[in-house]
């Protein structure tokens, strides 16, 4: 049988990193993206430029791949469904459309039996003044928005009079929790009950930016357990095919709650290249084209860091030791807050 043509919609990272590792495994990949400069055609084996309601790029795009997935979840739900028409959009698009609200992602959370921290919608500014008891937390557009993009923190009532958040855009106000700890976990279901997971990674985030990932996490038993079990309930709820990350906060009392899912391979997830026998990257491929499913083994430990700005500058320079991993995205441009690159640092377990 010949191997299937996989098309990744979107050029940033995580497609530069699911292209490596498809070549890894002899599976070609086609990149289509609305940026000209993605740093993922230097991966991958063909590219697409146009935009993401772009008819007839999109049809010559579907044309050429067998299965389709994509590197983020804000693609717009109708350009998914019109290619799954065609060609098999894994994970579904239909799971897009609850997680690209953060409004529709909670609620799918809590009618599950899944914690999630408090949480209102937010229309207006009537809806925010009413909702001070909410306070202190944190107000986010319902959709877009990340690296701490399109959110506010409001620790009194005192600061809502000189907020001005943009009410075109739908909010959600979200309770601040007394927070201990951020792990994630990482998990590819490639059917019912089969499953993948890695071990609980913990988070370290600086100006809303992921800035370090570590396993193993400083954290207990129990809430190792019940991280992975809700994962597995809610890839299973979701009939979801492919590589998942659910994102916890850790409270003072070691109650957990899921902040997002993110439906893809995840920024947390880097270090399973050089820490495990198989990646998230090449899980996630597997997992879409129907291959075998690898039992995933720990082979390091790992420390992974996120080269953020002009970080990526003294880091093209140096030299590394061999349990150094040095990732470079090849983004043309520098700018501030913007991931440049990685660095994983590997160690016995």
């Amino acid at each position: 049988m010949v191997n299937p043509v996989v098309g990744i919609i979107g050029g940033g990272q995580l497609g530069s990193m699911l292209a490596a590792a498809a070549k890894k495994i002899n599976i070609k990949t086609i990149i289509f993206s609305d940026d000209i400069n993605s740093p993922a055609k230097n991966f991958a084996d063909e590219f697409i430029f146009g935009s993401y309601d772009d008819a007839k790029k999109i049809n010559e795009f579907i044309n050429e791949v067998d299965v389709v997935t994509f590197e983020f979840e804000n693609i717009p739900y109708q350009t998914l469904k019109k290619i799954n028409e065609s060609k098999k959009v894994l994970p579904k698009p239909e799971i897009n459309r609850i997680v690209q609200n953060r409004l529709s992602e909670k609620d799918f959370l809590n009618k599950i039996n899944i914690n999630t921290t408090k949480y209102v919608s937010v229309k207006n500014d009537k809806d925010l003044k009413s909702n001070i008891d909410l306070l202190p937390a944190i107000l986010k557009t319902c959709t877009l928005g990340y690296d701490g993009k399109g959110q506010y923190k409001i620790n009194s009532s005192k600061e809502l009079d000189s907020l001005r958040p943009d009410f075109k855009n739908e909010f959600i106000l979200e309770k601040l929790i007394i927070l201990k700890k951020e792990i994630s976990i990482i998990i590819t279901r490639f059917g019912k009950e089969r499953y993948e997971i890695y071990e609980p990674i913990e988070n370290i985030h600086e100006d809303q930016i992921l800035k370090f990932s570590k396993i193993p996490s400083d954290i207990n038993n129990n809430i190792s357990k019940k991280s992975k079990d809700w994962a597995v309930k809610i890839a299973e709820e979701l009939d979801y095919i492919g590589t998942l990350c659910v994102e916890y906060f850790i409270d003072k009392n070691d109650n957990l709650y899921v902040n997002e899912i993110a439906p893809r391979v995840h920024n947390s997830g880097h270090l399973t290249i050089n820490s495990h026998n198989i990646s998230q990257f090449e899980n996630h491929i597997r997992a879409i084209c129907g291959l075998e499913q690898i039992k995933i083994k720990k082979i390091y430990d790992a420390r992974m860091q996120n080269l953020i700005g002009d970080d990526i500058n003294s880091y093209r320079k140096k030299k590394f030791k061999d349990n150094e991993f040095f990732f470079d995205y090849l983004k043309n441009e520098i700018k501030k807050k913007r991931k440049m690159g990685h660095i994983t640092v590997t160690k016995k377990c």
